[in-house]
C-alpha cells in the first residue's frame, strides 16, 4: 500500500480535474455509460489507438447494438469487420464473451470485477474501466499513461511491467477520488498522451509541474 500525501494528492487532483474540463478527447463510446456499448469499446481498446478503434466501434454497434443481436452471428462475422485492428483472437474472446453473458446473465453486463475477469479476454484494466464508467464504481485503471504520471509526479519506482506492479495499482487506487472515477480515468490517460508523454513531456504547460518530484530531481 502507498501513503500519498494528503495534501498533496489533493491538489493533483484539483489540478488535473480543471485540466480535464477543457481537454478531454471526444469519441463515440464517452457518450455513453450504456454497460454493452462500453464492454465493446473497452475490448477495441486493447493495445490499439483510440482513433483506429472509433470507426470500428460504430460499425459494430451500428450492426449489432444489442449483445443478444452479437452473441448470435458468427465469430467469423465479427473477425470481418474487426480486422483492420488486427489479431483475430481479440474478435474470438469477444464473440465467446458475449456470448457467456448472453447465456448466463440474461445479456446483462456483470457488476464486479470478480465476475468481469472470468470473461474469456477481460483482463483488471479492461473489467475497472468498464466498472468505472458504466456503473460509476470507483475503480481506478492502470496503464503506461497512468503508471508515468504517477510515478513522475508522486516520485514512485514500479517495475518494469507496470500492467503487473501492485506498488503502482495501489497508487492509482489511492489517487482516485471517491466520485466520478470514470472521468478521472479518462482525464489520466488523456493528459498522459497529451502533455505528461513517454517522450519530450510537455513540463512548460504542465499544471502539475509546480510540485512534480521529476521536475523538482532535474
Amino acid at each position: 500500500m502507498t501513503h500519498l500525501e494528503p495534501d498533496r494528492l489533493q491538489w493533483f487532483r484539483r489540478r488535473l480535474r480543471s485540466w480535464g474540463k477543457e481537454n478531454l478527447r471526444d469519441f463515440p463510446w464517452r457518450r455513453t455509460q450504456d454497460p454493452y456499448r462500453l464492454f465493446v469499446a473497452e475490448f477495441l481498446l486493447q493495445k490499439t489507438n483510440a482513433a483506429t478503434v472509433a470507426p470500428i466501434y460504430e460499425t459494430l454497434i451500428d450492426r449489432y447494438p444489442y449483445p443478444e443481436q452479437l452473441a448470435a452471428v458468427p465469430i467469423e462475422e465479427v473477425a470481418q469487420i474487426l480486422k483492420p485492428l488486427g489479431l483475430f483472437f481479440r474478435a474470438e474472446r469477444l464473440s465467446q464473451s458475449i456470448e457467456t453473458i448472453v447465456r448466463s446473465n440474461g445479456g446483462r453486463i456483470p457488476k464486479t470485477e470478480a465476475a468481469l475477469l472470468e470473461l474469456p479476454g477481460v483482463g483488471k484494466y479492461t473489467a475497472r474501466a468498464i466498472l468505472a464508467g458504466a456503473f460509476n464504481r470507483r475503480a481506478a485503471v492502470l496503464d503506461t499513461n497512468v503508471a508515468r504520471i504517477l510515478e513522475r509526479f508522486f516520485g514512485i519506482e514500479g517495475e518494469r511491467v507496470k500492467s503487473r506492479c501492485k506498488l503502482l495499482w495501489a497508487a492509482a487506487d489511492e489517487a482516485a477520488p471517491t466520485r466520478y472515477v470514470g472521468r478521472w480515468n479518462l482525464t489520466l490517460l488523456d493528459f498522459g498522451a497529451a502533455v505528461c508523454t513517454a517522450r519530450n513531456p510537455q513540463c512548460d504547460r504542465c499544471p502539475l509541474s509546480r510540485q512534480c518530484t521529476a521536475l523538482r530531481a532535474d
